[in-house]
C-alpha cells in the first residue's frame, strides 16, 4: 500500500494548491490513501467543515488537526457527525471528536491516529500514553499511520522510537518546515519528524512575512493573515506490506 502524508494546509492557498494538484499526482504516484492536516486551511487558522469537504474532494480519505482544531466552533459537530476527520486523541474525551479512525480497504483495516505533543504547547494528557490506548483500538488494524502535531523536535523522535514496530508509519507535523530526515526506523516504521506544510513558499510558516517580522520585532500581537503567491506542497510517501504492516520505503515529496 501506498500512503501519502500532507503536512499542514495553510489558508486559501494552500487549499486551492491542494485541489490544484493532489488529484493527478494521487493518479500518477498510485497512492491508495492519503493523510492532509488540515488545522490551518481556514482564513488565520482553525479548520471549517467547508474547508474539510474542499480537501476531501480534492483526495483527502483523512483529515487530522492539531492545537487549532476547536478554533472554529462550526467545526464541533462536523467532528462529532464524520469518522475520518480526527482531533489529537489526547484531548478529554469530554471534547468533540474522535483521536483515531479506521479506514478500510477492503484488503486491508487502516488504523490513524491523531496525537499532540506537550512540551512548548498545551498541558494536555500525555501523548504517550494516549497512543497505547489508540492502539488497543486498533489492534485488528493491520496499518496504523501516526500524525504526531508536535512543537519539539526531540519529543516527535522519541514518540518515533516509541512506536517503531508498532505501527507502519510516523509523521511529524506543526511546525511548517519540512524535514530531511525522512527513514525507516529499526522495527520497520516509516518516519518523518516533520512533514512541512502547503501554502505560499515566501512566507513565515504560511503567514504573511511582515507580519511575522514585525511580532518578533516588537513582541506585540498581530493577526496573521495567509501570504499570498506561489504555492508549495511537502509531504512524504510512505510504501507499506499489507501482510506485515511494516514500511519498505520513504519517498520526501515537495510540490511546486
Amino acid at each position: 500500500m501506498r500512503v501519502l502524508a500532507i503536512g499542514d494546509v495553510v489558508g486559501k492557498t494552500g487549499t486551492d494548491f491542494v485541489r490544484s494538484v493532489l488529484p493527478a499526482f494521487r493518479r500518477v504516484k498510485g497512492v491508495d490513501l492519503c493523510v492532509i492536516n488540515g488545522e490551518n486551511a481556514a482564513p488565520n487558522n482553525g479548520i471549517t467543515p467547508a474547508n474539510c469537504e474542499e480537501l476531501f474532494l480534492s483526495g483527502a480519505d483523512v483529515i487530522t488537526t492539531g492545537n487549532h482544531v476547536y478554533r472554529r466552533r462550526e467545526l464541533y459537530d462536523y467532528l462529532e457527525e464524520h469518522d475520518d476527520i480526527l482531533r489529537p486523541a489526547n484531548f478529554p474525551d469530554s471534547t468533540p471528536g474522535k483521536g483515531s479512525c479506521i479506514i478500510d480497504k477492503g484488503r486491508v483495516r487502516v488504523g490513524v491516529i491523531n496525537l499532540l505533543g506537550t512540551t512548548y504547547m498545551d498541558p494536555l494528557g500525555n501523548p504517550f500514553a494516549a497512543a497505547e490506548e489508540a492502539l488497543k483500538e486498533l489492534e485488528d488494524c493491520r496499518i496504523v499511520l501516526v500524525d504526531f502535531h508536535a512543537e519539539a523536535t526531540s519529543e516527535k523522535r522519541a514518540m518515533g522510537f516509541f512506536l517503531d514496530g508498532k505501527v507502519s508509519a510516523l509523521f511529524g507535523t506543526h511546525t511548517h518546515v519540512q524535514t530531511a530526515d525522512e527513514q525507516i526506523l529499526p522495527g520497520g516504521t516509516g518516519y518523518i519528524t516533520d512533514l512541512g506544510m502547503v501554502g505560499a513558499e515566501q512566507s513565515v510558516l504560511g503567514v504573511k512575512p511582515e507580519i511575522m517580522v514585525e511580532r518578533f520585532r516588537t513582541h506585540l500581537p498581530a493577526r496573521f493573515e495567509p501570504a499570498e503567491g506561489s504555492p508549495f506542497l511537502c509531504g512524504c510517501l510512505f510504501d507499506i506490506d499489507e501482510k506485515t504492516g511494516a514500511c519498505t520505503a520513504v519517498e520526501r515529496i515537495c510540490l511546486r
